[in-house]
């Protein structure tokens, strides 16, 4: 009898979800992804496909449901598929993924936070009543609702267990800022796990209206004209009038707008809409970015709130700004705009955006203030050129000092600049530093710079940086195609899931492996003390050290060496031809149970652009089913000491076709280390299948 595939009933696209699959339990972006095109479907389907065979590469089980999130598809063709998880029916925050496939349509890896499979109960111990006592005990404002609690799991660390989020609303301590606050506790034990705040704020104070005189677009209204972006979306910006609620759209007579000072009200009004505009056009222009949400819709801008409101934040769909003590200092400062609608970006590109606490909320954080500070450079506007202060023109201190200081942000007293073990325990405003270090580092170098003085941390060589260009690219890549919710800075258990192995992919994917760019990611990493398991390249900058054809015997036509594992495979035999020539590799075909393996150990040289793994593979066999893999090859990476580093790809019987098919996989994860290439064959109990191997190579260039 065959062995049966529990789960692959669960492994049907349906408009862009796979059967299943239970809605999250966490709120969804407040505005939807725009409709998937003919390319992000065909996408989707065939990662639904290489997923089936690749569930181990995502921790996954058969307890389990996908839903695709989101395709991003590369100028090559290369596709990067989101996934969120659920886990016998229930929300796994920290359980999304990245299937990641070449241009020719092969599997070149995941993206994936989960340290093990999940296997926990889903019966809690602890009633939903506890969890919303615990709701209550921690929210520290004016309550004024607290919400039912949802069950879900939370993988955060890595690992799963059950727990209750409670939703409890209400004002903050100021009275005026509100606050839906998310409190999370354990479902079995009872105990408080933690809380994060969904409306991200900015407490600062303004010294006046920033930008000068800029041009924007507006709307006719009327006789007169509104505060509307026909430009960007249609976003519009108003006045609360020094309330919380009622909210008018600015309109003016004669299309000149405020007077630069805080006596006209819509001289804040201006400040907001040209900052909700050039952040909207930095993201298009720059990342090509269909604005805040991805879906060309503009954002709406609240000014003058509340009475003496000394702050300005993000709620998920709008940005709302006070207007300072005495209700004389606006806070609509363009990289502050920039910074808080950056959260956006992340919140609908990353589900759910990055862990709001530890080292992903300090991510979260850094990723804003590099945004944010790009944002103000991008725009150039007249009175506040760009800069890596944070909030330099709101006077938060009093003193004339700025909110953060990128090239060094110990400056501020709080902040880390170099990465330490106790990074993930402090605030995420301060772990923010360990990356907002790396990225002034990455653009602009260590050392006395035109922006301030950048010190490395430790012994670290310093750093030639390459560039605001080149590093905003690398880093809106990593966040775009790689960044799970729990990405963090360092993590023994799950080194592949941290901003440093990902920002090395993105660099790579841009510039290629171990030329100039990759190497200042890796130097700029390493001067903020976050190490890594990637292999450092070799001192020859950019030259390829060993070009060529890698393997030996590539196409098996003399003898079996130095290919180790069942070289008996090896040959020239009846039943099957070869590829070219007369010898070829020959994994399983018995129609009983077996697995078999041929692999060759191969040391990739540094400071090469390409390197492809290439073999012709081809697949008979006797099954008859058109949906279940009975029998599997599996393309493998492995470690010097014999890990699996990767499943390049997993073949089935259900891939069976007539003559042979030119496979090909990327490699340039692996630059400058040494690997095996395995080709393991697992056959089941009956109805052989073929797994035969011809003319392989390794092509370094």
């Amino acid at each position: 009898m065959h062995r049966s595939l529990a789960v692959a009933s669960a492994l049907v696209l349906t408009s862009g979800v796979l059967a299943g699959v239970t809605p999250a339990a966490s709120a969804a972006p407040t505005t939807p992804p725009p409709a998937p095109s003919a390319v992000a479907r065909a996408a989707t389907r065939l990662a639904a496909t290489l997923l089936a065979g690749n569930r181990g590469a995502v921790r996954g089980t058969a307890a389990e449901s996908y839903q695709v999130y989101h395709a991003e598809i590369d100028p090559t063709g290369a596709a990067h598929v989101r996934y969120t998880r659920t886990y016998h029916g229930l929300r796994v925050y920290g359980g999304d993924f990245v299937v990641h496939t070449t241009p020719a349509g092969d599997y070149a890896g995941v993206s994936s936070g989960l340290a093990a499979p999940l296997r926990l109960s889903t019966t809690a111990r602890v009633g939903a009543a506890a969890a919303r006592r615990t709701a209550r005990t921690h929210f520290a404002g004016r309550l004024t609702s607290v919400g039912a609690p949802r069950l879900f799991v939370d993988a955060s660390s890595g690992r799963g267990r059950l727990a209750w989020e409670t939703v409890a609303t209400g004002w903050a301590k100021d009275g005026q800022t509100p606050s839906r606050l998310h409190v999370i506790s354990d479902a079995r034990t009872g105990a408080f796990i933690g809380a994060h705040d969904e409306i991200e704020t900015v407490a600062g104070t303004g010294t006046g209206i920033f930008t000068g005189t800029v041009r924007i677009d507006t709307t006719r209204n009327g006789a007169g004209y509104a505060m509307v972006d026909p430009s960007h979306g249609n976003g519009y910006t108003c006045d609360l009038n020094n309330g919380t609620s009622s909210c008018a759209t600015f309109t003016d007579a004669d299309n000149v707008w405020g007077n630069g000072s805080n006596s006209s009200r819509q001289s804040a009004g201006v400040d907001a809409y040209f900052g909700a505009a050039k952040t909207f056009d930095y993201f298009k222009n720059v990342h090509g970015r269909a604005g805040i949400f991805g879906n060309g819709a503009g954002v709406p801008s609240r000014v003058h709130y509340g009475d003496n409101y000394v702050n300005a934040f993000w709620d998920g769909s709008q940005m709302t700004y006070g207007d300072g003590m005495g209700n004389a200092k606006p806070l609509v400062e363009l990289d502050v705009a920039g910074h808080e609608m950056s959260h956006g970006v992340t919140d609908n590109v990353v589900p759910g955006g990055l862990s709001y606490s530890g080292e992903a909320g300090g991510l979260n954080e850094a990723t804003s203030d590099i945004f944010g500070t790009m944002v103000e450079f991008y725009a150039n506007a007249p009175a506040d050129p760009g800069d890596y202060t944070i909030g330099e023109k709101i006077d938060i201190n009093g003193n004339g000092s700025p909110l953060r200081y990128m090239y060094n942000p110990s400056l501020d007293g709080a902040s880390d600049s170099c990465w330490s073990p106790s990074t993930r325990y402090h605030d995420v405003h301060y772990s923010s530093g360990v990356g907002n270090h790396f990225f002034f580092d990455l653009a602009e170098g260590t050392g006395a710079t035109a922006y301030g003085t950048s010190p490395v941390c430790g012994s670290a060589p310093a750093v030639t940086g390459i560039g605001r260009v080149k590093a905003e690219k690398i880093w809106f890549r990593a966040l775009d195609a790689y960044f799970t919710s729990t990405t963090s800075y360092v993590d023994a258990g799950n080194p592949a899931n941290t901003a440093r192995a990902y920002s090395l992919r993105a660099a790579a994917d841009l510039y290629g492996s171990c030329g100039t760019e990759y190497r200042a990611v890796q130097a700029a990493w390493t001067a903020v003390n976050v190490a890594g398991s990637d292999a450092p390249c070799g001192s020859t900058g950019g030259a390829c050290a060993s070009p060529g054809q890698q393997l030996g015997n590539p196409g098996f036509e003399s003898g079996t060496s130095p290919w180790t594992g069942t070289t008996g495979d090896i040959g020239s035999y009846a039943g099957q031809t070869a590829h070219s020539g007369t010898r070829f590799g020959w994994l399983n075909g018995y129609g009983y149970s077996s697995s078999e393996y041929l692999q060759q150990q191969v040391r990739l040289p540094n400071g090469c652009s390409s390197y492809t793994l290439r073999f012709w593979l081809h697949i008979d066999t006797a099954e008859t089913t058109s949906s279940v893999a009975y029998d599997t090859l599996k393309v493998q990476v492995l470690g010097s000491g014999g890990s699996v580093l990767a499943t390049l790809a997993t073949y089935s019987n259900l891939n069976a076709a007539g003559g042979y098919q030119q496979r090909s996989f990327s490699l340039s994860a692996y630059a400058g280390q040494t690997i095996s290439v395995r080709f393991l064959g697992t056959e089941d109990v009956s109805l052989q299948t073929s797994f035969v191997l011809d003319d392989t190579a390794v092509n370094v260039s």
